[in-house]
């Protein structure tokens, strides 16, 4: 058993030194592909924890002064309530400074220079308001009325936010699939050719094995491990890529003051899970690319 081990090994190192230029092509283009793939992963990641703060339905946040009086949060949220035409008032909901801070630790769990920053003393309170109009105008007219009340720190509107995410994460999303899955099928592409060319260059060899009784499987073992390694490379070159861009992203919006901004931040736990999937599809992709090569050109 490890004779039959050590000699696929040694046979897939020696392939791998005959065709040196195709393997380093499928390489390059299996780790350029798996790095738009987990880039995809991640700007999703990164809009969906910017799109946390505006789940059920809330088009409009109030956030009060972390100095803010009881007195001055009780006559803002006697302010809201006075809308009862323009505000579902049975779904105010009012996050004190404590519950703003657990929200901040899920936005910026990525984050920590942000969320260093950041305690449950001087966050700012806030009243999550659902609407019951679709006129954004006359959202927008009720958020800019708070402006000016006394305690309120700033107004964000969910349509601000909601126009950019969704045009450029649709576009982000979109162009990257496209991209991703045509280089991953040229990879595919090169890691066939890669192997069928090896398997060319010693068809002498494949006759007298099998003139000598080796099975198919045993011939072609060699030939899938160096597929499958293949893309096992692509797939640690684009981890390597894929862990840069995210670090050298988190440096540069640390720089920013936006909140908004720092909450696109993906955390290091999700762009480790990331970089799992990529080894796993780049696996894949060697593997089948190879047994494909290895099961057709086997009789040369």
């Amino acid at each position: 058993m490890l004779a039959r081990i050590s000699y696929a090994f040694r046979e897939t190192w020696a392939s791998f030194k005959r065709n040196v230029t195709l393997t380093a092509a499928a390489v390059v283009t299996s780790a350029v592909s798996l790095l738009l793939v987990g880039s995809t992963f991640l700007i999703q990641r990164a809009f969906d924890n910017l799109l946390t703060r505006w789940k059920g339905d809330v088009e409009l946040i109030v956030y009060v002064r972390s100095d803010a009086s009881p007195e001055q949060i009780a006559f803002i949220q006697e302010a809201i309530e006075s809308q009862p035409t323009i505000i579902d008032v049975s779904k105010l909901r009012y996050l004190d400074q404590a519950e703003s801070y657990a929200e901040a630790q899920k936005l910026f769990a990525g984050d920590p220079g942000t969320l260093r920053l950041l305690t449950p003393e001087n966050i700012p309170s806030q009243f999550k308001v659902v609407p019951t109009t679709d006129d954004s105008n006359l959202i927008r007219e009720l958020g800019e009325s708070f402006r000016g009340v006394e305690g309120v720190r700033e107004v964000a509107y969910a349509q601000d936010v909601f126009d950019v995410v969704s045009r450029v994460s649709q576009f982000i999303r979109v162009a990257t699939t496209v991209m991703s899955i045509v280089l991953l099928m040229v990879a595919i592409g090169l890691i066939w050719n890669t192997i069928r060319t090896a398997m060319f260059a010693r068809r002498r060899e494949i006759e007298v094995m099998k003139l000598v009784g080796a099975t198919n499987w045993f011939i072609r073992i060699p030939f899938m491990l160096e597929g499958l390694l293949q893309g096992l490379i692509g797939g640690v070159l684009s981890c390597a890529g894929l862990w840069g861009l995210n670090t050298a992203w988190s440096n540069a919006v640390t720089d920013f003051n936006d909140t908004e901004l720092a909450a696109l931040v993906v955390s290091d736990g999700y762009v480790r899970w990331v970089m799992v999937m990529l080894l796993v599809i780049g696996a894949a992709a060697g593997a089948i690319g190879s047994g494909i090569a290895a099961s057709r050109f086997l009789d040369v």
